[in-house]
């Protein structure tokens, strides 16, 4: 295993531990409203601080890019860290068992490094660049299903900005009708470690931050997927948009899509 993703696996685990303590007791958190319905907590703040604080004494000049302190490093660095300290923290504070720990590094400006660590299962999804991903040290791939009508796809359904929510429902109702199921658990990063893992055939998205894909992105294609904007194309992480699958349904989704983006929505 590369030396610096067994960095990013020891700050995953710091933040998983103090989620998980903190989950024993959830009536106690102090949640704040960032937006509407976007919210954050204590263990937020503080799970993304033990990730830092390991990243930085391994790697002091790396940048990066968190989802609660924003930009800190040497904005030079041929190196970025993007962090999401508790993806899903509206189920955190609910106590309904989806949220994760996110960690990508990217080294100019190309994914080489993702762990995703679901605190609440101990399930650890790794990846680096050209070695595979892996779910607890055993290797995992992406589905064999070819046939969008046999697909699961997972989605999530927009919460902060409905601008698009019309073109979105559009798509909903299609993919709806044309797959086997469509599932909406509410934590983009464990959705797209699912598609790597077997445990969903596809996935797609609008308005999405870097640090909500990132590493899920690199795990998918190392598992032996596809990912892409609404286009197919590889400006995700710029447009917050994302489409991830096995080869076969991420095209077929990408069908779906294609009416409504073309007259409604942005790559």
């Amino acid at each position: 295993m590369h030396p610096t993703l067994n960095i990013a696996i020891k700050a995953a685990r710091r933040a998983g531990q103090i989620i998980n303590r903190a989950s024993l007791d959830i009536g106690q958190l102090t949640v704040s409203v960032k937006q509407q319905n976007d919210f954050v907590t204590e263990i937020d703040k503080a799970a993304e601080a033990a990730i830092i604080e390991t990243l930085r004494e391994a790697y002091p000049k790396h940048a990066i890019l968190a989802e609660e302190t924003g930009r800190s490093g040497d904005e030079d660095s041929e190196y970025q860290w993007i962090i999401d300290p508790l993806d899903g923290t509206t189920n955190f504070i609910h106590g309904f068992p989806q949220y994760a720990v996110s960690i990508a590094q990217a080294h100019k400006g190309v994914l080489a490094h993702a762990v995703i660590y679901d605190p609440s299962r101990n399930e650890l999804f790794t990846a680096s660049k050209g070695a595979g991903a892996f779910l607890n040290d055993k290797r995992i791939r992406v589905s064999k299903r070819t046939r969008l009508d046999e697909a699961l796809i997972g989605t999530g359904f927009p919460y902060r900005m409905f601008d698009h929510v019309d073109a979105y429902l559009a798509i909903f109702k299609e993919m709806t009708k044309r797959t086997a199921g469509v599932r909406r658990p509410g934590a983009a990063s464990l959705d797209l470690a699912y598609v790597a893992c077997g445990r969903l055939d596809g996935f797609w998205e609008f308005g999405l931050s870097p640090w909500d894909m990132a590493a899920g992105a690199l795990l998918i294609s190392e598992a032996g997927g596809l990912v892409g904007d609404l286009a197919g194309e590889s400006n995700y992480l710029a447009t917050g948009n994302i489409v991830g699958g096995t080869p076969k349904v991420f095209a077929q989704i990408l069908q779906v899509i294609a009416p409504h983006r073309k007259s409604k929505l942005a790559a």
